[in-house]
């Protein structure tokens, strides 16, 4: 049985894209390879939005929150009543492997559940799932973690964190104050001007009273089972005691995936996928991109609050095949 639209991704703002094809009278189906919002999921257990709650709301569904800034387990509560409330067709626990438009014009993808046929498809998979590498001798030893979930496990141990944004600065503090001795190496010169304003200070506070060593315009050189190799600004290496490294390097989209489907992408640096901002359809005939995957590398361009419109693009753009 063919669908008339298929959305990869149970993010925010493919569960948008639900609602407003359910809302449409679409028959549509969203897939997403773990759980509601696998991503939010996996973020820091005490990870507190940078946005209120009401920028957070997808489909008109108010989001009540007792806090002016929700958290992750508030985010988790909201949009799993989303799902609930609104009985959207969700399949969780469903992987997409792969996407091929066929000569008759529909697309076949190809999942862990099985083969499903659409005439439509809105890929809205973010970008969370896929760390940037530092590409370093022993990254792939087992105490280098890209992803941080809380600081209990680090509590008194040599911990070294890359990064100067939110994610490593929120692990940096921390695991500080768990007890971690922590060091912070990041390329850039300041800690990130995004951080958010209520975290920044007491980070700049810390590096300054020497609580948190700190390695600016620096980078890794090699990773050892009881040691770390940093290269500083003046190209001296320095060899540190550590236990952990948390890699908060950032993540990026999968646009490897977008090209084995046939999209295009920009040669500026920025490897943004190609895309009519007016329907969000790319230059794949009915193949749309919906929320932070449209950014490409430019990871910090698109959040709910500005990519939840992208769910109504889509949809009028599919009535208007009919």
């Amino acid at each position: 049985m063919t669908k008339k639209l298929l959305i990869i991704g149970g993010g925010p703002i493919g569960l948008a894209c639900g609602i407003a094809a359910k809302n449409a009278g679409l028959d549509y189906e969203i897939l997403e390879k773990g759980t509601i919002v696998n991503s939010l999921f996996n973020y820091p257990l005490y990870m507190t939005f940078f946005s209120t709650s009401e920028r957070l709301e997808i489909g008109n569904i108010p989001f009540t929150c007792t806090k002016v800034k929700p958290g992750r387990q508030e985010a988790i509560e909201y949009y799993r009543k989303v799902v609930e409330n609104q009985q959207l067709n969700i399949r969780l626990f469903c992987e997409v492997k792969h996407v091929e438009k066929q000569n008759n014009g529909i697309f076949k993808v190809e999942t862990t559940s099985g083969n499903l046929f659409a005439e439509n498809v809105i890929v809205a998979t973010g970008y969370y799932d896929r760390p940037n590498l530092m590409h370093v001798p022993g990254e792939d030893l087992s105490k280098v973690r890209h992803y941080y979930k809380e600081p209990h496990e680090y509590a008194f141990q040599k911990v070294l964190v890359v990064g100067s944004q939110n994610s490593a600065v929120d692990a940096a503090l921390q695991t500080f104050r768990k007890g971690a001795e922590v060091t912070l190496l990041t390329h850039s010169s300041v800690i990130g001007e995004r951080v958010k304003y209520w975290i920044r200070p007491d980070m700049i506070n810390r590096i300054a009273e020497g609580s948190i060593r700190t390695f600016f315009n620096s980078e890794v050189v090699e990773i050892q089972e009881k040691k770390v190799v940093v290269k500083d600004q003046s190209g001296t290496l320095h060899t540190l005691e550590n236990d952990f490294v948390l890699a908060m390097t950032g993540y990026r989209p999968n646009n490897e995936f977008l090209r084995q489907i046939g999209v295009t992408f920009s040669t500026d640096g920025l490897d943004q996928p190609t895309y009519d901002e007016t329907t969000m359809e790319t230059n794949v005939s009915n193949l749309f991109l919906a929320g932070v995957v449209c950014g490409g590398n430019d990871t910090h361009s698109l959040m709910i609050e500005n990519s939840r419109i992208h769910a109504e693009l889509i949809t009028k753009a599919i009535l208007k095949q009919n």
